[in-house]
């Protein structure tokens, strides 16, 4: 079917519904809702057998629904209504919640159901839940509901399911919703109330004579000597090195990041941002977003950074990890990631706040660029990229600096730096791609701006295999697959193949060229005349609203150009 994807961003719900619809053989655009005069032009231009709205923040034109099916995907289970479902559900502690897709009509989320999912909620962030058990349902429930519609059924099925659920209006979720009473609050409202604001708006707080928002809460070792009796809720009682310890009714919470609530403010760690209330404090170890264990034969290095973003300090303390877990005896080493991202490369938001964006990108890059040097150059381990989670840009290429990648069914790719005004790139990328995939699906790869299933990436060659694995179970799968190749027979033959290659690599084209010859162009794009890179980076930082749709996505709008078909 011909399917226009309306949706207020190309956020990541709207990427992997695009993946697999066009996956499934549809012929798939995407529309920003801008405007109903540029929705109208869209479906004028496209002329789409059917319109899904994964992400809306407003009405579509009556005449649009009116003249063809509209269905809506709303994150909350039939019954509920209202902009902010997913908040509410995180903030009221739901065990049960899901996603409905219903058919637009003049009310919001009031139109007749044509499929909804239920999925079980985990004690974890609104976007957390929204990348994962939303997103999956969203796929599930999509999926009945075109299978239904394209069987020839014209109206809306059978609502009689529904007959009995009262409908249920919520407004919009307001700051007053979402404040913390630090005298009275125990630990796990605290971190509800800032889970359901991760993301955007985040929870406003005022520390000292500072107004803040406040996100990447969790929760504190009470023990801590520096939770002394007596200690008055809502204090600020130490710090880690990114981090802030304040006390709750009942025990602590480090707050990992917060924004100044001022305009174009930037969210950055909670230590940086409110430096001047917590120099003075003591400083303990916070939570770690590096961690290595053993298990068998196998070493596995974890590491989940905010949104994947890594920055200088990030890429150095990893580097520094990855140096230990290649000098122990383990001849397989699996890289993690975090659950729900693996990387996105450079840390934008580190970047734009930096005193020179140009000197920090220019040190980020280097940063990664070290630790994926390093582990191309290790040859005494069989590398494993394991991604349970997403992963853009340098994170792609990062990833597949190891012997394997790994995907988890459903993972959504971003292997292209243009987005980012035409940014480069490196992360060895020019050796590495060649190597895995052919240059000119290389060539294709960098240039397109379209994400990327598991399936396709699979056919490309950025990844080696795909686990048909729930999230839940994806580390235990990796675990027991990482132990078969280190109990292979073959497996020293291998390490003595994969030094040999490396060797010949070497001589042929030393990886410290490939190196110097990109970061030659991303020194352009940090610090030549074209300021494309840095207007791209600010945009993005500060969630400057696009002012139309990219003909990068917008295909009915680049009749000249068809999606490049990669084979």
């Amino acid at each position: 079917m011909r399917i226009l994807l309306l949706s207020h961003s190309f956020n990541s719900l709207t990427q992997r519904l695009y993946v697999d619809l066009v996956e499934s053989g549809h012929v798939v655009t995407i529309e920003y809702d801008i405007n109903d005069a540029v929705t109208i032009e869209a479906v004028d231009l496209f002329k789409p057998d059917i319109v899904i709205a994964p992400f809306l923040k407003r009405a579509i034109p009556e005449a649009v629904w009116r003249t063809l099916p509209c269905f809506i995907v709303h994150p909350g289970p039939p019954g509920d209504r209202g902009p902010a479902a997913l908040d509410w559900a995180v903030l009221d502690g739901a065990s049960v919640w899901g996603v409905t897709v219903l058919q637009a009509t003049g009310e919001f989320d009031a139109g007749p159901v044509w499929a909804s999912k239920l999925f079980p909620m985990r004690t974890a962030t609104k976007s957390s839940h929204y990348r994962n058990e939303v997103t999956e349902a969203a796929v599930a429930a999509v999926g009945e509901a075109l299978a239904r519609f394209e069987s020839g059924l014209e109206n809306p099925p059978d609502q009689s399911a529904y007959a009995n659920i009262k409908p249920q209006w919520r407004e919009a979720m307001k700051q007053a919703d979402r404040a913390i009473d630090w005298s009275s609050d125990d630990t796990d409202t605290v971190l509800r109330k800032i889970a359901a604001s991760d993301g955007m708006p985040g929870v406003k707080d005022r520390i000292g004579d500072t107004d803040v928002f406040l996100f990447n809460a969790a929760k504190a070792d009470v023990t801590t000597n520096a939770i002394t009796p007596g200690t008055i809720p809502g204090s600020i009682v130490a710090r880690s090195e990114n981090a802030i310890l304040r006390t709750t009714s009942d025990g602590a919470v480090w707050i990992g990041h917060a924004r100044l609530a001022q305009p174009k403010a930037i969210k950055l760690p909670a230590a940086e941002v409110l430096a001047a209330h917590v120099a003075s404090l003591p400083i303990l170890h916070g939570p770690s977003d590096i961690r290595y264990e053993e298990i068998g034969d196998v070493g596995f290095l974890h590491f989940s950074f905010l949104n994947g973003a890594m920055g200088v300090d990030a890429c150095e303390r990893l580097y520094a990890a990855f140096e230990e877990a290649a000098a122990r005896p383990q001849r397989i080493l699996v890289l993690m990631g975090g659950p729900d991202f693996w990387s996105n490369g450079l840390d934008l938001n580190e970047i734009e706040a930096a005193a020179s964006p140009a000197d920090q990108s220019w040190s980020n890059i280097n940063a990664i660029d070290n630790l994926a040097e390093q582990i191309v150059r290790t040859t005494n381990q069989i590398i494993v990229s394991a991604l349970c989670g997403n992963a853009g840009a340098g994170g792609v290429f990062l990833a597949r600096c190891a012997d394997e990648v790994w995907l988890r069914q459903g993972v959504i790719l971003n292997p292209h730096y243009k987005d980012m005004g035409n940014l480069y790139g490196s992360e060895l990328w020019t050796y590495l791609l060649p190597k895995h995939v052919g240059p000119h699906r290389a060539q294709q790869i960098t240039q397109q701006r379209l994400p990327m299933g598991a399936q396709e990436a699979l056919r490309l060659g950025l990844a080696n295999r795909i686990l048909e694995a729930p999230r839940s179970d994806f580390a235990t799968i990796v675990s027991a697959l990482a132990q078969n190749l280190a109990s292979d027979p073959a497996l020293s033959q291998r390490l003595s193949d994969k030094k040999s290659q490396r060797e010949r690599d070497e001589l042929a084209k030393p990886l410290a060229d490939y190196r110097a010859e990109e970061l030659r162009r991303m020194h352009r794009n940090f610090y030549g005349f074209d300021p494309s890179y840095h207007v791209a980076r600010y945009n993005f930082v500060h969630k400057v609203p696009k002012s139309r749709t990219p003909v990068t996505i917008a295909h009915h709008r680049n009749r000249s150009r068809a999606r490049s078909q990669l084979v």
